[in-house]
């Protein structure tokens, strides 16, 4: 039996190592991610927003917020004006049950930041003045929906 020296031994576990955090993500996820941003390139101009609902019970943002066409890495994470239109699920009286669906909004951005406070952070104001639904099972947009391990309750992710 051969015996290795502290320094092979040293070699083979900073090699284990480095190997460990290499993150390759699934074919499938690629695909997805590919299709989305070919999607997202052919979206047409207009007077409206593409949103993502974001719900985490802790907070009272709505979700994140872009222009068609451009990438969700542009978004932000926005606080809702209601007061022409309710969110969908403030309609339904059904919090939270749209988490992660897509949707396209009208409306505007008032210019007003507004305070959330378990956050201790403020968030752009959208006034909301319409939605429809664009998919109840969108592409993937954040890294914990690549990697499959979930998001933290606390933790407020930024899309990719």
């Amino acid at each position: 039996m051969t015996r290795l020296s502290p320094l092979k031994i040293f070699l083979l576990f900073v090699s284990l190592g480095l190997l460990a955090g290499c993150e390759t993500m699934p074919q499938g996820i690629q695909q997805a991610r590919v299709a989305m941003q070919q999607r997202i390139q052919a979206e047409p101009p207009g007077n409206y927003f593409i949103g993502r609902r974001y719900y985490k019970p802790d907070f009272k943002f709505w979700g994140y917020v872009r222009r068609p066409g451009a990438p969700w890495s542009t978004s932000v994470l926005v606080m809702l004006n209601e007061n022409q239109k309710l969110a969908p699920d403030r309609e339904q009286v059904n919090f939270g049950y749209d988490n992660g669906y897509e949707y396209r909004l009208y409306g505007y951005f008032s210019g007003d930041k507004i305070y959330e406070p378990a956050s201790n952070n403020v968030y752009p104001e959208f006034v909301l003045k319409g939605y429809e639904l664009i998919s109840t099972n969108p592409p993937p947009i954040f890294r914990s929906q690549f990697t499959g391990t979930g998001g933290n309750r606390y933790q407020i992710e930024r899309p990719e």
